[in-house]
């Protein structure tokens, strides 16, 4: 029999081994990943030590705007979104009204709130909007913690906006939205014309980051950037059960869009996703460390010469359907100016990649605070592992539940 003093002295040294963990500042991030026996990408590592799902100290929201620090890719950081005169605000009530919106609710934070503003949730809930909904500049809508559904209805919209960060959300089952009136982005009620039904629609907007959210299931699109939007990152999401999943420039006659720049990183795309993964016009697209789980017509597309680095991708072909990665629109250009590169890319299952003959990789030139290591191929299950909204678990921070709605 183990006497009581026996367990007061284990008790006391597992205590000790939490406290180390939890508590040390000297350890880094990546430390703290090899402690606790996983695998992350440069993203995660760098704020999961202040994770709401793990970390038992009563103390870790006044900390959740480390998150800010840890974007990669063309967004940069986001630290505009952070500071002194940041706004806290909590989402306590489901319910929207399009033009007059109601303390509590998600539209009068993300756009009556003229102001930074970092935009949590009270508890689980399930917004149904009944118009898009329109994002003021430097607004965080972050989920951590709770389960948030955006679905059954409206869905978002980044309009002439900047500094934008949607993070943990599971949005799903948009639907097309007639003309009407709707509070906008600038705090005054705006008419704006008829929407597809895509998730997320980003018009003229720059400085964006789309990052671990579960995206699913939508009228249109999942993810539209459009109209001269730019320096967009991306990231962690898990897009699935859709045709057409990610849309890279307005049309072909826009070419103010061969200015866009957008990073595609540590996504998962699949099961389910028939093409658009992204499709890409005129502009730039950095692809690195993705996961493709299949795809019907192709994964990766685009028309009017745009630039591709696809690079430490996993590209898993259908069993049934095309097996090629890439689909040019062949018009009035010839292929052969497109640049369509792969760089230590994956391919199981009979997939191919198309690359473009002769001439250079393109680079992304990324700026100091834009850059990042695209690591093996091989580790791209495990650095997509956590993709889409975070599951929170008692023994782990992240678990992937791959067929909950």
């Amino acid at each position: 029999m183990v006497s009581q003093g026996t367990n007061f002295i284990i008790w006391r040294f597992v205590l000790a081994i939490v406290i180390v963990i939890f508590f040390t500042p000297k350890l880094s991030s990546a430390k703290q990943s090899k402690l606790m026996g996983m695998k992350m990408n440069t993203i995660d590592s760098c704020w999961r030590i202040i994770d709401s799902c793990w970390r038992p100290n009563p103390e870790w929201r006044r900390h959740r705007q480390q998150l800010a620090t840890c974007s990669v890719g063309y967004v940069g950081k986001m630290t505009n979104n952070i500071g002194n005169d940041l706004i806290h605000y909590k989402v306590t009530d489901p319910n929207d009204d399009p033009t007059n919106p109601k303390p509590g609710t998600l539209r009068y934070g993300a756009s009556v709130i003229q102001s930074k503003v970092w935009i949590t949730f009270e508890k689980d809930m399930n917004i149904q909007l009944m118009k898009p909904l329109l994002i003021s500049s430097f607004t965080t809508i972050d989920g951590r913690g709770v389960n948030v559904h955006i679905a059954n209805n409206a869905c978002l919209m980044i309009s002439k906006a900047t500094d934008i960060i949607i993070h943990s959300i599971r949005i799903h089952h948009c639907k097309a939205q007639a003309p009407g009136m709707v509070m906008g982005p600038n705090g005054k009620v705006i008419h704006i014309g008829p929407v597809d039904g895509d998730a997320i629609r980003l018009v003229t907007a720059s400085k964006i980051w789309i990052d671990h959210n579960t995206i699913y299931e939508c009228e249109d699109g999942l993810l539209d950037v459009t109209r001269g939007s730019t320096n967009v990152t991306i990231s962690n999401n898990w897009f699935r059960e859709q045709d057409k999943v990610m849309l890279l420039g307005h049309d072909d006659g826009y070419v103010r869009d061969k200015n866009m720049k957008v990073t595609v990183v540590y996504n998962h795309f699949g099961p389910n996703c028939n093409q658009r993964m992204p499709r890409i016009r005129y502009g730039y697209a950095h692809v690195a460390n993705n996961l493709y789980f299949g795809w019907m017509q192709y994964a990766i597309g685009g028309s009017m010469r745009p630039s591709l680095k696809s690079e430490a991708n996993l590209f898993i072909a259908p069993k049934v359907g095309s097996k090629e990665v890439t689909w040019r629109k062949i018009g009035n250009t010839s292929g052969d100016k497109w640049k369509f590169h792969s760089v230590r890319d994956a391919f199981e299952n009979g997939a191919y990649f198309t690359v473009t003959k002769g001439g250079r990789v393109p680079k992304p030139n990324y700026r100091k605070e834009q850059g990042f290591k695209v690591v093996d191929v091989k580790f791209v299950r495990s650095l997509t592992r956590s993709a889409g909204a975070l599951q929170c678990s008692r023994t782990s921070i992240y678990v992937k539940k791959k067929h909950r709605k």
